[in-house]
């Protein structure tokens, strides 16, 4: 395989996106904004950290730009995913900190009457570029008027393996379905190459894997009118299938965090995974050799389908909220609409190789998701997904019971055997009832 630097990728990507530029479609070309910031505006901008560096560069380098175009100075602060809640949290209940802040999931749904309604921002974007997916309003326009946030998109999570060891366990082909799913990760052990999943409290990947497979057995939170409803056959039944899932993964699962899993797999700790596109990137990018040699037998997959039969992918949301304390309201505005606009949403997500698919329709288009077959599944993160505290309406009840990751718990104590699996979902009701009784 040729040597691929990011440098190279993304100078070949930006010119397809210049080759393929006329077949971007805008829904409305003639969408205006009028917006004056305030003179002599200065924000501070708190957002998650980094799992990609060409994410980190390419939007410090926009909002480097957004200084120069409108003399607003704008400071990034990059904080991990479990910082940067508490410190949302803080802002909204002691009305100081930043001015905009990037966060995870529905977290707004916890303090939305202290967040700036953006809905004229989120009017003009939608029109412009095609709309918002429908899952965003959930998250940010709960009660179907008033935008709480910008949706800025998901980090889309895959199935991530190395395709000669699925194919040395007997596969020719990603399984599409949970019970052969179930198989290849008997093989994968067999093989000692095995899976490993999240089962700690992780943002990202211990929710996004463990509300899939809940979800693909049929189970749910709350039902369509907000009652518990977790305790039920449906979840048993997946809690059964994670329990013989959990002794095909590789030691040590209970206690991951999101990083954890990236580790292990670029160590050759494991063969599969559940993840964004940071895995390949990494890869792709590293100096060293070993490592650097992984990155032409990874592969993606999107998550298999279960019982239900069609896709419960659940994936990391990242809002964009201006907090009411602002000093500068106009101005943050100005700044996230910049932001989304595609003069900086195309290059970033080219130079972040997809690991942020955005939430305007427009961006679907965007070349990197065909630049290369690996980031395709990635593509359609988005319109697979189901929102969180699924099926019933989000506020701040789905916030907290997402936040103290009942689901994620659950799933452990079934699956390593802590609890058996009904005793499991007794006790994740119990707990989910706490926040949909407030």
């Amino acid at each position: 395989m040729p040597h691929f630097t990011r440098r190279r990728f993304v100078k070949t990507s930006a010119l397809a996106a210049a080759t393929v530029g006329p077949m971007f479609w805008v829904k409305n070309a003639s969408a205006q904004w009028i917006g004056t910031p305030e003179k002599d505006a200065k924000l501070r901008v708190l957002r998650w950290s980094r799992f990609v560096q060409g994410d980190i560069d390419q939007y410090m380098a926009n909002a480097k730009t957004s200084t120069e175009k409108f003399g607003i100075e704008v400071r990034v602060d990059n904080e991990g995913w479990e910082d940067v809640r508490p410190k949302a949290a803080v802002a909204a209940n002691t009305g100081a900190g930043p001015d905009i802040i990037l966060s995870t999931n529905d977290d707004a749904n916890l303090y939305p009457e202290k967040l700036v309604d953006v809905s004229d921002v989120c009017t003009y974007l939608g029109d412009k570029y095609g709309g918002f997916y429908p899952v965003c309003d959930p998250y940010l326009r709960p009660d179907g008027k008033t935008w709480i946030g910008v949706p800025l998109g998901v980090a889309g999570v895959c199935m991530v393996y190395r395709e000669s060891h699925v194919k040395a366990a007997g596969f020719d082909k990603f399984p599409r379905d949970t019970d052969n799913f179930l198989k290849l990760c008997k093989a994968l052990k067999e093989k000692n190459t095995p899976a490993g999943f999240a089962l700690g409290n992780a943002t990202g990947d211990g929710n996004t894997w463990c509300n899939w497979l809940v979800w693909s057995f049929g189970g749910k939170l709350v039902d369509n009118v907000g009652t518990v409803v977790i305790n039920s056959p449906e979840t048993v039944r997946a809690l059964e299938y994670a329990r013989e899932l959990y002794p095909t993964f590789v030691p040590g699962t209970l206690s991951w965090l999101d990083p954890s899993n990236n580790k292990a797999f670029l160590d050759g700790q494991l063969s599969l995974t559940n993840n964004g596109i940071s895995i390949y990137y990494a890869a792709k990018n590293s100096k060293d050799p070993k490592v650097f040699e992984i990155a032409a037998d990874i592969n993606h997959a999107n998550m298999p389908v279960g019982p239900v039969g069609r896709p419960t992918e659940f994936q990391l949301f990242f809002n964009q909220m201006i907090f009411k304390h602002t000093k500068y309201p106009h101005a943050a505005k100005e700044f996230l609409r910049f932001m989304m606009e595609a003069e900086q949403m195309d290059p970033w997500v080219q130079a972040a190789i997809g690991y942020v698919t955005p939430a305007l329709r427009y961006y679907e288009k965007n070349p990197i998701w065909t630049v290369d077959p690996k980031h395709t599944p990635y593509r359609d993160s988005m319109k697979n997904m189901l929102p969180s505290g699924y099926s019933g309406k989000m506020g701040y009840a789905s916030a907290g019971a997402l936040a103290d990751f009942i689901i994620v718990n659950m799933v452990a104590e079934a699956a390593s055997g802590a609890r058996p699996p009904q005793e499991a979902a007794e006790r994740a009701q119990k707990r989910a009832e706490r926040y949909y009784k407030t």
